[in-house]
């Protein structure tokens, strides 16, 4: 088992890791990366990607991911295919954590990019058919759907805030919810009831995502939730807004989350409430959630670790007496 250890330590990769990475290591804090169980994070089953800047085109977001993973390991980022189970963040710097394959990571500072993933309803054909008609966002997808039917499913904040979103691209959205009433926010319902383009579908439920027979979504079945019928619902689209679970499980009781289980962090930082320790990305951001945001609070934790590690530095030098 071997001792890995490196000035900047980032768990997790994906918009946020790799970011911080490349601005890390083009600072000399020469950083290592643990990847954990998906490198590249959701991006990496993303397919059409047309809202990160910088590319006029469609791109994927499998590539966008592998390109910036090389260009971290490019200026200088060590990339560790492990997995972290445990992390001592006690006594602070530096900070220890163990990998899956028994390794250790000692770092003088510590980032969390561990990002966090859609809830999914687990019914038949919404994995086979995911980025070919079935989505977990639309802020990202809903372009792709402009002028066509599409259906979101859920009923809290995240399900009326994606439906209201999506009637910027299409006039027919329908809204699925299990029960007779919505549990979003009063001013969001208000919205959501005064817009003509969206209907809601009340006491249903997905049973199962159709192809159309040429390897896209076509229909769903739905079941009624009080008389338990059976039905039939025609979308081009259908985004799944039941929310999202942050990669968190490690730092509980370690480090303050909220309600939801995001990382708290000073407002307007990526500071956790432990001096050299900073989250980035989805981790801590229940509100965007989007690759460029990452990236950008990935940025943000880079250069506030720089400042943290020269202040240590500066203490040590300060407190070496005079000869």
């Amino acid at each position: 088992m071997a001792t890995h250890k490196t000035r900047m330590l980032i768990i997790g990769s994906g918009p946020a890791g790799y970011s911080a990475a490349i601005y890390g290591a083009r600072a000399g804090m020469e950083p290592i990366v643990v990847q954990g169980l998906q490198p590249g994070g959701q991006l990496t089953i993303t397919t059409d990607v047309e809202n990160y800047p910088g590319f006029a085109g469609v791109i994927q977001g499998p590539w966008l991911m592998e390109q910036m993973q090389k260009q971290a390991e490019h200026v200088g980022t060590r990339m560790m295919w492990d997995t972290i189970v445990e992390v001592d963040l006690e006594g602070g710097s530096p900070f220890k954590a163990i990998g899956d394959s028994g390794d250790e990571y000692v770092g003088d500072v510590l980032v969390i990019a561990t990002g966090a993933q859609a809830k999914w309803l687990g019914v038949p054909g919404e994995q086979e058919l995911g980025g070919k008609g079935v989505s977990a966002c639309a802020t990202c997808d809903g372009f792709f759907y402009r002028g066509k039917k599409v259906a979101v499913i859920g009923g809290g904040n995240t399900a009326v805030e994606e439906a209201l979103y999506l009637t910027n691209h299409s006039d027919d959205v329908t809204l699925i919810h299990r029960r007779d009433e919505l549990r979003s926010e009063k001013i969001l319902q208000d919205r959501l009831f005064a817009n003509e383009k969206i209907t809601p579908m009340w006491n249903k439920t997905v049973e199962r995502f159709v192809d159309n027979g040429e390897g896209k979504l076509g229909h769903l079945e739905l079941r009624d939730t009080v008389t338990g019928e059976l039905s039939t619902l025609e979308v081009d689209g259908a985004f799944v807004a039941i929310g999202h679970a942050p990669a968190t499980e490690l730092f509980k009781g370690k480090l303050s989350m909220d309600d939801g289980g995001y990382l708290i962090v000073e407002p307007g930082t990526p500071k956790t409430e432990i001096p050299g320790v900073f989250a980035c990305g989805d981790v801590m951001d229940h509100t965007y959630r989007q690759a460029v945001t990452a990236a950008g609070t990935g940025c943000m934790a880079a250069l506030d670790a720089e400042r943290f590690l020269a202040t240590l530095e500066h203490a040590a030098k300060e407190a070496v007496p005079a000869e």
